[in-house]
């Protein structure tokens, strides 16, 4: 029988967390952490990457280092680091994105190259720059950040949801490349969370209430439910699982609209 605790235990891993310096990618550097993991944390930001990779430290292990998502060179530079100080990678996940919201008419060439140089050629020189060795030692888990605008969108939004549905469709083509080495590649596709860059939309109470209608739980989620589901798929527990957007939602994109009309009636007791 397995020990399905062991399936989920990180321990003595060396997890990269690209974006960890707020929001969905502090999320899950803190989960890798608690789970056991040494967790390199990387952001742009030094005053947040600084205090996550503090706040880890506190029960767990962490090193933190500046660096900007949009920046190729940069992130081979951190896997090179990585390697030297570690002579391994088991994790590599990023989740730092832009997204200018404006109808596709409306867009310039600078922000259109903007939004797709951080989002998705980010995620290919991410993928580049982690994946080889990965595949070099054998083994080790790719996980990026798509969005359930990857499957359904609104006005404005066009450019950002190319970019995530270019993820999706990336992270099979890798998976597809890298099985073979013993590397994972999947994607989060997290739905409305609740983070820094979705504050000022969450002050908006009627934007807020409508976009909890969406889910079947009528709230927005939290960072940290996806942070959870970023380190099911780094750990053994997510073995047989490659190539897959797992979609972190609440049911926004399987259900057809808001849930209204018929609703069950509770069993009786």
């Amino acid at each position: 029988m397995h020990n399905y605790r062991q399936l989920f235990d990180l321990s003595g891993k060396i997890a990269v967390v690209l974006g960890a310096g707020s929001g969905i990618g502090q999320a899950s550097a803190h989960a890798l952490g608690a789970l056991g993991a040494h967790v390199v944390c990387a952001d742009r930001d030094e005053q947040a990457v600084q205090a996550t990779a503090a706040q880890i430290a506190q029960a767990g292990s962490a090193e933190w280092h500046i660096i900007d998502g949009a920046s190729g060179e940069q992130i081979a530079d951190l896997a090179a680091r990585t390697l030297k100080a570690h002579g391994r990678v088991d994790i590599a996940a990023t989740t730092p994105a832009l997204n200018i919201r404006k109808l596709i008419v409306d867009y310039t060439e600078d922000e259109f190259d903007q939004v797709m140089n951080l989002n998705l050629k980010g995620a290919f020189r991410f993928l580049r720059a982690f994946g080889a060795p990965m595949m070099k030692q054998g083994r080790g888990s790719l996980i990026l950040c798509s969005s359930m605008r990857a499957v359904t969108v609104e006005p404005g939004l066009g450019v950002y949801a190319a970019t995530k549905a270019g993820i999706a469709q990336m992270i099979k083509g890798f998976a597809a490349e890298a099985g073979a080495y013993g590397v994972r590649v999947n994607a989060v596709m997290p739905g409305v969370i609740e983070t820094r860059l979705t504050a000022p939309l969450k002050e908006r109470r009627e934007i807020y209430d409508t976009y909890a209608a969406h889910t079947v739980f009528n709230r927005w989620g939290q960072a940290c439910e996806v942070g959870s589901a970023v380190a099911f798929l780094a750990s053994d527990a997510a073995s047989y699982i490659t190539g897959t957007s797992l979609a972190v939602d609440g049911g926004w994109t399987a259900i057809d609209g808001p849930p209204t009309g018929l609703t069950a009636t509770r069993p009786s007791e």
